[in-house]
């Protein structure tokens, strides 16, 4: 399957508040994020950013060294004219991460709300916590959530994998530190529910 291309083409026909995921404010994100990097001068990735407003509310904040990854190039130009002129602290990246080119120890926070969970081959989960273990300074946090072991099966019409907090922490090792762990029941713009499990770690 050609994944810009069915992520694009998604983003072309759909409105940013027409998909399962869209909330008008990533709440959890933003408080996870605030947790691991009080200084704004923190370098924060957003992996998967698409059309969320974490961009804007991380800018609102007063973050200044942003990264934006995505695989659709629509998503990234629709995020990139909403903040207008502050786009100009934000990197924008269109790429696949488990292949993007990041620079080593280039972030403080790593942030990615439903990525992960649809790398349902090993060999890609492998090169997605490489690109994680090459990227992240140390000390530095992780913040990853996925679909929730009473979440869907499958989203936008593909297979993911489901977690609990241990599960998804064994993914990723005994060097990431789990800090905490909570789950949360996001009611999508149709009326139903999905359930989420956010895990922030310390790398050592």
């Amino acid at each position: 399957m050609n994944t810009e291309g069915h992520w694009d083409s998604i983003y072309r026909t759909k409105a940013p508040d027409a998909v399962t995921w869209y909330r008008p404010h990533l709440e959890r994100s933003l408080e996870l994020i605030k947790h691991a990097a009080p200084n704004l001068s923190a370098s924060i990735i957003d992996v998967g950013g698409v059309e969320s407003t974490l961009v804007d509310d991380l800018l609102a904040q007063g973050y200044r060294n942003l990264s934006i990854l995505d695989v659709s190039p629509t998503a990234i130009e629709v995020s990139r004219k909403r903040v207008g002129e502050f786009s100009r602290y934000v990197t924008w990246m269109v790429a696949d991460i488990t292949e993007a080119a990041l620079p080593r120890h280039g972030y403080d926070v790593w942030h990615d709300r439903a990525v992960f969970h649809f790398l349902t081959k090993l060999e890609d989960r492998e090169a997605y916590i490489r690109q994680v273990k090459q990227s992240i300074k140390p000390g530095g946090y992780v913040i990853v959530a996925t679909f929730g072991l009473e979440g869907p099966t499958k989203c936008s019409g593909l297979d993911v994998v489901r977690y609990d907090a241990d599960s998804l922490h064994d993914e990723f090792g005994p060097r990431f530190r789990l800090v905490e762990h909570t789950t949360e029941l996001h009611r999508t713009p149709f009326g139903t529910t999905q359930q989420f499990l956010y895990c922030l770690c310390k790398v050592d």
